[in-house]
């Protein structure tokens, strides 16, 4: 067993909803806390002090000198980060009056990143994402979900997913694949977007399934990917063979998330251009509302309605959509404060979108809360007061970060 602390503040994220607005008095505080850990689970979280004298002369007690602030790990619910290439280009036009849409239909885009993935190796597309997760790591993050998309063909899709899974032996922190083959149509296949989605039905979602390579089905809805009633044929099979469904949804034009709420999704992401209607009907349902400020800000866009959709009722997770053209930064504390800002949200709006609200976006309960049984994925801040996490707009990093009762990542030795 591992006792760390002393903790000026420990913030376990428990005991809030996981609709609506949250507001700051309502995060619990523990102070002079320590959390002892047994294999990769918390034991049980209490006064320093009281839980040094009861535990066992082997237990490994890791000191803290200073004041610390322990918070969950963080949980990153939306990303790309395999891929090859860079969109540098693609960002100067945007910046110089170029729409996504003019870029794109120029061969910049998507497209450009799919064309430099599939010339990569499997290889190189591991390094990569390896690369970008222990960034994400120096920055408290402890599970990363990571999507294919720029493979857009059976085998290349393969190919990105069997990276993904590569990679998530080479790292101490969790990553969560997701099948996006529904990115767009791919401009090399020969027929139209209805027999691309039927390919894919028929002869990757079946080795998906053999092979456990995810349990997790993406789709773009949008204005040149795929619209609404084509995507239902697919979503309904996906259904069928019991994959969890998440959607891009309502990022230029609306649409998306009235399919995610149709077929039950885990999280409708995106969603700048949601109007009320929209917001209404996500707050009614159980599907979870996940904000990319990533994209906002690579963009040039708005932000999503997060204040918004907390008003009406919904469930906010907060990722940062890291992928090499719409969202290059890839700081997730970094976006959520500035989200938080914009938005006018609650540090307890906040941080429950990146760690309590993030997981229910992922469907994952072992996780995203400082309690007894659930994991011990902890970020920890040299500070006495958690406000200085936000305050410092991402500014501020962690010194350490734990993943499954190990220390992942100390500041001091990096």
């Amino acid at each position: 067993m591992k006792l760390i602390g002393p903790f000026k503040q420990i913030i376990p994220m428990t005991g809030l909803s996981l609709k609506g607005p949250i507001a700051d008095q309502d995060l619990k505080t523990i102070e002079n806390g320590g959390i002892l850990i047994e294999g990769h689970h918390i034991k049980s979280i209490g006064e320093f002090d009281v839980l040094a004298k009861a535990v066992s002369t082997d237990t490994e007690i890791h000191e803290l000198h200073g004041d610390h602030t322990c918070l969950p790990g963080f949980v990153d619910a939306h990303t790309h980060i395999c891929f090859a290439g860079s969109r540098a280009n693609d960002y100067a036009l945007r910046n110089s009056g170029k729409t996504y849409m003019e870029i794109s239909k120029a061969g910049g885009g998507i497209w450009d990143t799919v064309t430099q993935t599939r010339k990569a190796t499997k290889e190189a597309l591991v390094k990569g994402i390896v690369k970008r997760a222990k960034r994400h790591m120096a920055n408290g993050v402890t599970t990363i979900e990571v999507k294919s998309g720029y493979g857009l063909s059976i085998q290349e899709e393969l190919k990105m997913l069997y990276a993904i899974k590569e990679a998530d032996t080479q790292l101490p922190i969790d990553l969560v694949p997701t099948c996006l083959a529904a990115h767009m149509v791919p401009k090399d296949f020969d027929g139209i977007p209805a027999e691309y989605l039927e390919l894919i039905i028929t002869e990757l979602l079946p080795i998906l399934k053999a092979e456990k390579l995810t349990n997790r089905i993406d789709a773009f809805i949008e204005e040149g990917a795929f619209y609404p009633l084509l995507i239902e044929p697919y979503f309904n099979k996906a259904k069928e063979l019991g994959f969890d469904i998440t959607v891009h949804a309502d990022q230029f034009t609306t649409g998306g998330s009235e399919v995610a709420i149709k077929y039950k999704a885990i999280s409708a992401d995106h969603l700048e251009a949601s109007t009320e209607v929209e917001i209404k009907l996500l707050a009614k349902s159980d599907v979870i509302a996940t904000a990319l400020p990533g994209a906002s800000i690579g963009l040039g866009c708005a932000f999503a309605p997060a204040r918004k959709i907390l008003d009406a009722g919904g469930a906010l997770a907060i990722a940062s959509d890291h992928n090499p053209g719409s969202a290059p930064m890839g700081d997730l504390l970094t976006q959520a404060a500035i989200l938080g800002t914009f938005e006018k949200l609650t540090n307890a709006e906040v941080l429950a979108g990146i760690t309590s609200r993030a997981s229910a976006a992922l469907n994952l309960s072992d996780r995203g809360q400082l309690q007894t049984g659930l994991l011990a994925d902890m970020c920890i801040f040299h500070t006495g007061n958690y406000k200085e996490i936000l305050y410092n707009q991402g500014n501020f990093k962690p010194c350490m970060v734990w993943k499954k009762g190990e220390l992942v990542y100390n500041k001091h030795k990096h």
